[in-house]
């Protein structure tokens, strides 16, 4: 039996206290015990009922006064500035920081390839996660754009190309030199403009990621804890106070990266689900301030008058739906016979894709290629009809022995890369034919050039605080909300596919 969501519909603040009125039982109820805190309970109810309507009614954030043009490219000039001046950028700072920190920097991400964000979003947690693990400093860089994902035209890019965006724009947390809990002695990530100071070229060791692979025989081979290992015990071990981690040349190694495309994207990577999940890297994730603005400035699309005091994410269901670039990718990824990726493979997620038998790698059946088009691009009616029996397998299993007036889930935000034409075709018939309240990408409103620039954060915020997500199982996008909703302890039946 899946887990319950008892985060169900939660109020923001609470609006119910025990206790009678003090005006029915005269001036001796100041002598009781009982109705002094009766009389605390009612003034705490008015202070958090006044601080519920404010919520409710404040405007959002307003965003600083930079990069407010939405047609150009944001500098991030606060941003980049603040960056700069982490309080872990202090060379003064005693060991295991400062100048006789132990660092490591992976210029073996692969995000210096311009790959999209959520397969280097993947990566970069992985290397804290391990970094941390290995005692070391984490050395985190910009995301580069690859110029087809870039939200502006290629030749609006206005400060360099490829176009950069800092990491502390689309996440906070550890990973983007955000703090550790109090307590916690593991050295604070350093940009890796900061990496020089602190780890000039006679400290730094260099490690080849070709060479552990082939050392260790984990090419293709061992799971993702055996391969963790296997890298903490060599980051652990070696006396250099500063380690590197090189690649090779893409020509002689088209996945160089150390937890590359051959884990994450096979059940290999599985055994590795508990430890991760609980890690401090995975527990102290969360949106970014820019993400966060922009979520306040568009609440108001998710809001109804049931929700005017209470989460108003909590009656959506979140839809993302690949088309454009997948209308292409899905037949090569059946062709090859590869199955989900990522987190979307644990085995007890509902909706599992179980390969079909026959034909193999590079030369599919066309029997077994439909089969995989049914759940990787699906057709309209097809989507509609999985996103109807999702709301109701979820609907059930919260409400049990309950008849609902309506639906609990009434809003649904779709996020998509289809054709305008295909997506008004498919918004009318949610709205007209399903009675669906509908909010798409498209309505996202953004209050300057930065919150453009993370929009698709935005989007994974909101699928992420959904109380129904529905994506594609061979997305990373996908995986990384996935991730996100398991560690919120969002209920297994409210994570589906296709």
């Amino acid at each position: 039996m899946p887990e319950r969501d008892d985060t169900l519909d939660g109020p923001l603040l609470p609006m119910e206290m025990e206790g009678e009125s003090p005006q029915k039982r005269g001036h001796s109820w100041l002598k009781s015990t009982k109705a002094r805190l009766t009389l605390l309970g009612g003034l705490v109810f008015s202070i958090l009922l006044l601080a519920a309507l404010f919520w409710s009614k404040r405007p959002p954030t307003p965003p600083p006064q930079e990069d407010m043009d939405l047609d150009v490219p944001p500098l991030y000039h606060s941003l980049f500035e603040a960056q700069r001046k982490l309080p872990q950028h202090d060379t003064s700072l005693l060991f295991p920081e400062g100048a006789s920190g132990r660092y490591v920097k992976f210029t073996s991400q692969s995000g210096a390839r311009l790959l999209g964000w959520n397969n280097v979003f993947t990566e970069l947690l992985l290397h804290n996660y391990l970094s941390y693990k290995a005692h070391r400093g984490y050395v985190f860089g910009d995301y580069l754009w690859a110029p087809s994902h870039y939200p502006w035209p290629e030749n609006n890019i206005t400060l360099e190309n490829p176009a950069r965006t800092p990491i502390s724009a689309i996440i906070s947390g550890p990973t983007a030199g955000g703090p550790w809990p109090p307590g916690d002695p593991a050295p604070r990530a350093i940009h890796e403009q900061h990496w020089p100071l602190v780890c000039p070229p006679e400290k730094v060791k260099q490690i080849w990621t070709s060479t552990v692979k082939d050392q260790y025989n984990i090419r293709r081979n061992g799971s993702a804890t055996y391969i963790f290992n296997i890298w903490k015990k060599i980051l652990l071990e070696e006396p250099a106070q500063c380690v590197e981690v090189m690649q090779p040349a893409i020509e002689d190694d088209p996945w160089p990266e150390v937890f590359d495309m051959w884990l994450v994207g096979f059940d290999r990577l599985l055994d590795f689900w508990d430890e991760f999940r609980g890690s401090l890297v995975s527990q102290q994730l969360g949106p970014s301030a820019v993400v966060q603005r922009a979520l306040e400035r568009n609440v108001h699309l998710f809001q109804t008058p049931e929700t005017e005091h209470r989460d108003p994410f909590s009656r959506v269901l979140a839809v993302h739906i690949r088309r454009g670039d997948y209308e292409w990718h899905c037949g090569h990824l059946a062709n090859w016979n590869f199955g989900f990726y990522g987190w979307n493979q644990l085995p007890w997620l509902p909706d599992r894709f179980v390969l079909p038998p026959g034909g193999e790698p590079n030369n599919n059946t066309e029997e077994n290629i439909a089969k995989f088009k049914l759940h990787c691009l699906p057709e309209m009616d097809q989507i509609i009809k999985r996103i109807e029996g999702a709301r109701e397998d979820w609907e059930k299993d919260v409400f049990v022995g309950k008849t609902l007036e309506s639906h609990y889930i009434n809003t649904i935000f779709i996020l998509t890369n289809a054709s305008p034409e295909w997506h008004d075709e498919f918004v009318e018939k949610l709205k007209h034919d399903h009675k669906w309240r509908v909010v798409t990408s498209h309505n996202i409103t953004f209050g300057n050039s930065q919150e453009k620039d993370v929009g698709m954060a935005v989007d994974m915020e909101i699928a992420r605080r959904a109380g129904i997500f529905l994506g594609n199982g061979w997305s990373s996008f996908t995986s990384n909300i996935i991730h996100q909703r398991l560690v919120d302890k969002k209920s297994v039946l409210s994570n589906r596919f296709f």
